[in-house]
């Protein structure tokens, strides 16, 4: 099942329902997309370090349990919570977030922007900037001549995700230059109004969640 939140709405509740929904949820419970847009927040991953965080100024900052550094949340941004339980359907991590990511490039391909792609170590999804051939990842951090379109964040209790992607789709960038992206000094984020793609806020995030479930349930 897919939901709508209605957004641009505060972070902290919907974390709150994302946990509370994973700890009541039992082995006959759906598996759920939640779609919405967030007020300005930066996140801060489990295991994340203050240092990443550069200059927040008035923003708030609240540090959740997914796994990953520093991301920024804002209007503008599909944030696409995936309330899943891997252990039913018999899916590992890392096969769960690599359906994550090719849910993401193939409504990416299905909009037409060409050229996006993984980086190896450094999960999210990426562009190459000024019509580039992306070039091969660096030790522990993405390629130069990329930029960041999509954040995805996780965390597994008993089986069951929550968390997930966010897509940046038209949005003011400003505050990402606050911080080190995901722990990596000097990442450029982007989103896809820069490449000229252009879509309807809601009907940008039925397309993503449909292009989701299609990954995660092959």
């Amino acid at each position: 099942m897919t939901r709508r939140l209605a957004g641009p709405v505060a972070y902290l509740p919907v974390w709150e329902a994302m946990r509370s929904y994973t700890d009541q949820r039992d082995a006959q419970s759906g598996d759920e997309i939640w779609l919405t847009e967030h007020t300005p927040v930066y996140t801060l991953g489990q295991a994340g370090k203050p240092e990443h965080l550069l200059c927040p100024g008035d923003i708030p900052v609240v540090q959740c349990d997914r796994g990953g550094q520093v991301t920024y949340h804002g209007p503008g941004q599909i944030m696409a919570y995936v309330l899943f339980d891997l252990r039913r359907v018999g899916i590992h991590v890392r096969d769960y977030v690599y359906r994550l990511e090719q849910g993401v490039l193939d409504a990416l391909e299905s909009w037409g922007l060409a050229g996006a792609c993984r980086q190896a170590g450094a999960p999210g999804i990426y562009v190459p900037l000024d019509g580039q051939t992306p070039l091969p990842a660096l030790p522990g951090q993405p390629a130069a001549n990329v930029g960041k379109v999509a954040a995805l964040g996780v965390k597994i209790r008993n089986g069951r995700a929550y968390h997930g992607v966010s897509l940046n789709l038209a949005m003011d960038l400003e505050p990402f230059g606050r911080i080190n992206p995901c722990g990596y000094a000097g990442l450029r984020t982007v989103d896809l109004a820069h490449f000229g793609v252009q879509r309807e806020f809601g009907a940008a995030g039925d397309e993503l969640a449909a292009s989701l479930w299609r990954n995660l349930l092959a």
